[in-house]
Formats: C-alpha cells, structure tokens, sequence
C-alpha cells in the first residue's frame, strides 16, 4: 500500500478554499478522490484568471490525465452531475476516460430537496441553515435502508420499480398537499442511469489498484470538521463524515492508505448558515472582509458570516484528524488592517474554555480571548515566498501556528493557483519529493 497518499480536508466550518489547495497539488498525484458529501460542496479554482466551481467531481479535473473519482460516500443528484460534466466539456475539458463513480453511492431523488425544504420550514427558528439541495433526506434515506445506489438504476429493472414506488409512496404520505407519480421518477433515474453506465465501476476496487501499482491518490474532502455528523457544531452540521475518517468509509480504503493529513484554514473564520460563530463579527469590520474575500457562497451565493481566527476550532480540527500541516488561505484578505486578532480560548459562565465544547449553548454563550496583533499595510497578494511577506504578516502566521499547534507549510496569498507559498523544508514539500 503506498504511503504517498494524502487526505486534504476543512480545519473550520468549511469554505476554506480546499479547491484551490487540491488544485495545486494534483501535478504530483495519479488520482484525485472525492470521499462524502454532495453538490452542497462549492469548490472554486481559478486558473489564469478564469474561474471553475466544481460540486462534485474532484478539483482534480483540471489537470489532464488524472483520474478523479467519486466514492460511494458521496450522494449524487445525476442532473447536478451532468449539469457540471456539460460545463466543464464547454470549457474543454472531458471527463471521459477520467472520471470514475462509485457503484455505491447513493442517488438524490427529485422529491428530496422538496422534503429538505419541508423539514427547515418545520423548524422553524430551529432551522440548521442546509443549501436545501435534497442532500440531507438523501442521507436519511440511506441510513434508513431505503436509499436507492447507482448500481441499483443499472440492474433490475423490475425491482428498481418497486424500490421507486415504495420511496414515492412515502413521500405522497409526508406532502399530504401534493401526490406524486412515482412513474416519472422511475424513468427519470433510469435515463439517468444510462448516461452514467461509462463511468460507473467500484471505486474501492479501482482505487486498491492505482495504490498497488503505486500511484499516489489525494483523497479531497467536502465541507469541513466542524460541519461533521459526529464532530461538528451538531446539529448544524452536514449530513455526512467531513473528517478524516470519511475517507475510509467513503472511500472503500483503509486507514494506512493515508500517508498525511493537510487540514485547509482561513486566516480567519468564516461559516455559512445557522449554529454558533464564537469570534462573529458585525457592522463595518465585516462587510470589509466579506467584500474583501468575496465570501458569498460558491454553491448558493449566501453571503458567509465573518469572525476572527479561532485557534480553539482548529487545534480540535487537529486533534481529530491528526493534522500534519495546515494549508492557511486568504491571508491577502487581510492586507491593510491596523490590527489582526486571533481566539485563543473562550471565556464561560464556567470559568475558562481552552478545548471546544460539545455543548452548543455553552458555545453559543461564549465569550472569545483575544490577542491582538499589529496589521500589515503592504500587500501579501501574489507573494511567492515567506520572507517577502510583511514582518508583521510573518509574525502573525508564525503565532497562528504557536496556538494551534500546526505548521503552517502552505500559505496561500491569492485567488490563482501561482499565487501560493510553499514553505520550504515542510512536511508538505518533503512529501511531494518523495514521489
């Protein structure tokens, strides 16, 4: 098994820029595969100034020759899917050839994102804040051993019937207002099914082999640890294993496939929808690093919510998925503030919180400890090498990595995948020598 492979995935509450990172790795790796989530993911690159958002396939994409696959984790709307695939081949990019997609993964129904949309309504302000894409129910479906795999539209067709029938039958039971025919949905799937009959194949056993042969796989990540089932901010959390255990279960592979683990942070904290932002923050300050960072979501164009770095979200993003290194992005957004601060710990009812708490309402009633660093008036942006950063924006990355216990071996100081430090003598580029 090769010990050269890496998992890239989200030290916060995702966005970080993972398709950037992933991007600008891939020249060294033979596959590139994606592990859980669905088209809920925004991944953007930019290359030569033109920009690529891509939700379910692999940022890998980009670079001809890679594989990129798409593990039984992950659920699949086919029209999200296609819709992608017939985006990119305009821009000239096939997928033919290249693109492998789990015989396991599960298919979004076109009645899902009716009952995502149904289940925030009835929270009410309770809401979790989902891009209501169907993902969610999807997964429940899964869970409740009733969803319906991609291997499933390209076998019996009779008992296809019966599976679509049944699902239809429950959702006409939830949408009292509304009755579905479960005929269309059957048909739909099935020409679904067909399109993606060249590219379906089991992924696990395509993986093993591309390790065997010793070629190196980055495995990528959607979301992030603090979005996790089990880890996150539950429950406005995703529906699906962002951390690195995904990658095993999602993927079919096993633990000592991963070789490294590169956690993806901001050089301050950002997350989309609802559920607890300790280092949040409003008025001017905000709308300046949200227009800044243009942090408006890449999958629904939701303006991200902005705070300070939280040193106490990713030191436990590092502690479960063991970080080697972290990847920091975005550090130009912070170009020509008078000062920079970063969450060390929370301030409580309790007394003083250094580890990030299970309990929401202890989080959400938590109070950030602030150091207070001096900013930087010269530019980051497009700055190649650490030493030609600003003193005071070396001196704030090299804390960063103090408090969180990380090293910070990829700084990334733009949008373009040139425009990126690679911090000489790091796990990072130690790793990409050895291949």
């Amino acid at each position: 098994m090769s010990k050269t492979n890496i998992a890239v995935l989200g030290a916060q509450w995702g966005d970080e820029g993972k398709g950037k990172i992933v991007d600008m790795l891939t020249p060294h790796f033979s596959a590139v595969a994606r592990y859980q989530g669905g088209h809920n993911a925004g991944h953007t690159v930019y290359v030569k100034g033109t920009k690529f958002v891509l939700h379910l396939i692999p940022s890998g994409i980009l670079h001809p020759g890679v594989t990129c696959v798409i593990g039984n984790g992950v659920v699949i709307d086919p029209q999200a899917l296609f819709a992608e695939i017939d985006e990119l081949g305009r821009a000239g990019i096939g997928v033919d050839g290249r693109l492998l997609v789990s015989e396991k993964a599960h298919i979004i129904l076109p009645y899902h994102r009716e009952l995502d949309v149904l289940s925030e309504a009835r929270r009410g302000e309770r809401k979790i804040g989902t891009t209501s894409r169907g993902i969610g129910p999807a997964y429940e479906d899964k869970i409740g051993r009733r969803g319906i795999r991609v291997c499933d539209l390209l076998g019996d067709r009779d008992a296809l019937a019966e599976e679509v029938r049944e699902n239809v039958s429950a959702r006409n039971r939830i949408i009292k207002d509304s009755t579905l025919d479960w005929k269309p949905v059957f048909d739909q799937i099935v020409a679904a099914g067909e399109r993606m009959r060249p590219w379906v194949t089991d992924a696990s056993l395509a993986l093993h082999r591309l390790m065997a042969d010793g070629k190196n796989v980055m495995f990528e990540g959607a979301q992030a640890t603090l979005l996790d089932i089990d880890h996150g901010t539950y429950p406005f959390v995703t529906s699906s294993n962002a951390s690195v255990g995904g990658v095993c279960t999602g993927l079919g592979v096993p633990p000592r496939a991963i070789g490294g683990v590169l956690g993806v942070a901001k050089a301050y904290t950002t997350r989309v929808g609802e559920g607890p932002l300790p280092t949040e923050l409003s008025g001017e300050l905000a709308d300046r690093l949200r227009e800044s960072g243009q942090e408006y979501g890449a999958s629904t164009g939701r303006p991200r919510r902005c705070g300070w770095f939280d040193a106490v979200v990713v030191r436990y993003s590092a502690r479960i998925n063991g970080l080697d290194a972290l990847a920091l992005t975005k550090l130009d957004v912070l170009d020509g503030l008078s000062e920079v601060l970063i969450c060390t710990g929370y301030r409580t009812n309790g007394g003083t919180l250094n580890e990030f708490p299970a309990d929401l309402r202890c989080l959400a009633g938590a109070e950030p400890i602030y150091e207070r660093m001096p900013g930087w008036s010269s530019p980051t942006r497009g700055v190649t090498r650490f030493e030609d950063l600003p003193e005071e924006a070396r001196r704030y990355v090299r804390r960063l990595e103090e408090v969180t216990g990380v090293d910070c071996a990829i700084i990334s100081t733009g949008s373009d995948r040139t425009e990126t430090i690679l911090e000489t003598g790091s796990v990072v580029e130690r790793w990409l020598a050895a291949r």
